[in-house]
Order: structure tokens, then C-alpha cells, then sequence
């Protein structure tokens, strides 16, 4: 099949695609965005493993498990005491880029450590956990964009498949 465009509507064409491939990325942004988030505040409260670059927590010291029961904390749930850490945990999407983070100093402390905090990291992890799904989302975006919608119904599978 052969298409004969003007070039006016090469053009208009060509601008449509930019902007259909900016609303679709933003959705997408938005989905891993949330994703990202959702996985990094089931991490607290549970010794994680590692993943990707990211080593395993160590296990709390005992002078902090002390420290944690006299507060009136279950002594051995890992970044977890009143739930406000991982609460503050929050997402933000602009222009094609997607912010997943805390205004609190102390996760900046917890995700790389200190020099008496080992680093517990869980916004690195929670994005390296949904690699995959980053990838499909996004690259599914850009096709969506391009084509001016979904190349295979998501419904036969095929969205979940990322190939490397």
C-alpha cells in the first residue's frame, strides 16, 4: 500500500507523532511512577535481599533493637517505626521525566548510609525490581506514539514480553 502525502502533510503528520508520543510517555511515566512508589514502601519493614547493584540490609544492630523496644517499637523491622519514612515516599511526573523520592534527610541517609548507618537502600531497588516493566512501559509508549496506538492488544499478552 502506497501513500501519497503532501508535504504539508508530511509535516503535520510528523509534528502529530511528537505530540502523541508525549502524551503517551507521560501516561506511561505516570504507571511506572506509581509502580516505582508502591514497591518502595512494601520494602520497609522487611530485611530486603539484593537486587542489581544493590546489596542485602544488614540485620538491625542489637544497641538499635534495644534502642527500638524502649521506644515502644517492635524491636526487628528494619526502617519502620511510625510508618512516616515510608509515607513520605511520594512521586512526581513533568516533561517526560518521572521524580519517585522523599523531602526527608533521613531516607538520603538510609538509601546510601553513613558513617554509623550501614545503607538500606530502597528507591534503587524499587526501580532496578521493575527493570521489566520500566522497559515495556516505556517502549510501549514510544511504538503507541509512532503508530498512533497499540501495536498488539495488550490483552493477548504480548505488552509483558521485554526482549534485551
Amino acid at each position: 500500500m502506497t501513500v501519497d502525502l503532501s508535504l504539508l502533510e508530511a509535516a503535520l503528520h510528523f509534528a502529530s507523532r511528537e505530540v502523541a508520543i508525549h502524551k503517551a510517555g507521560t501516561a506511561a511515566l505516570e504507571r511506572v511512577a506509581k509502580r516505582i512508589e508502591a514497591t518502595a514502601k512494601s520494602e520497609f519493614g522487611v530485611y530486603q535481599p539484593g537486587v542489581g547493584p544493590f546489596g542485602a540490609w544488614p540485620e538491625l544492630a542489637e544497641s538499635t533493637k534495644e534502642e527500638r523496644e524502649r521506644l515502644g517499637f517492635t524491636p526487628d523491622d528494619p526502617l519502620l517505626r511510625t510508618g512516616g519514612l515510608r509515607d513520605g515516599i511520594s512521586h512526581r511526573v513533568a516533561d517526560l521525566e518521572a521524580e519517585i523520592g522523599s523531602d526527608d534527610d533521613v531516607m538520603v541517609y538510609q538509601e546510601f548510609g553513613t558513617e554509623h548507618i550501614p545503607p538500606r537502600p530502597v528507591l534503587g531497588p524499587a526501580a532496578e525490581r521493575n527493570h521489566d516493566v520500566i522497559l515495556a512501559e516505556l517502549g510501549g509508549a514510544v511504538l503507541a506514539g509512532i503508530i498512533g496506538g497499540d501495536l498488539v492488544h495488550p490483552s493477548l499478552g504480548y505488552d509483558r514480553v521485554v526482549e534485551r
